[in-house]
């Protein structure tokens, strides 16, 4: 009898613990979602990457190399956001398949611009993570 009630309570024990782990297991991926959807609102709702993201998607040459001649504030900024996605790739936050998922059009274009990448491999800039997240794609 003692032995039946102690593997009930073993049994009960386990099935709790796997209920508590796949519980957080769906609570871990409820939150990346949010996250990833507000990494998302922010690049495509934000007026000043909105500019610099158009700027560098459009055909103007001369306005693309006064951006970077300037260092516009908004440019610096649609650098820095680039720069923060990678830094949370790079501390296993989000998957390159997640920032690729979201990003990829844009740190393509970012990899795929002359200008834009000379300036990010310069580490005068300061966009260590950005370089490397850029080097794997």
């Amino acid at each position: 009898m003692k032995i039946g009630v102690e593997l009930v309570t073993l049994v009960a024990g386990l099935i709790a613990a796997w209920i508590a782990v796949v519980t957080y297991r769906q609570n871990v991926k409820l939150e990346r979602g949010k996250w990833l959807k507000e990494l998302y609102e922010k690049f495509y709702e934000r007026d000043d990457l909105k500019r610099v993201r158009d700027l560098l998607d459009g055909n103007d040459q001369q306005a693309k190399e006064k951006l970077l001649k300037e260092e516009s504030p908004d440019f610096t900024d649609y650098l820095n956001f680039f720069e923060f996605v990678a830094y949370l790739w790079k501390t296993r936050q989000i998957t390159l398949k997640e920032a690729l998922g979201i990003f990829d059009y844009y740190l393509r274009s970012l990899k795929q611009n002359n200008g834009v990448a000379e300036y990010i491999e310069n580490p005068a800039n300061g966009f260590e993570q950005l370089r490397e997240l850029l080097k794997v794609i």
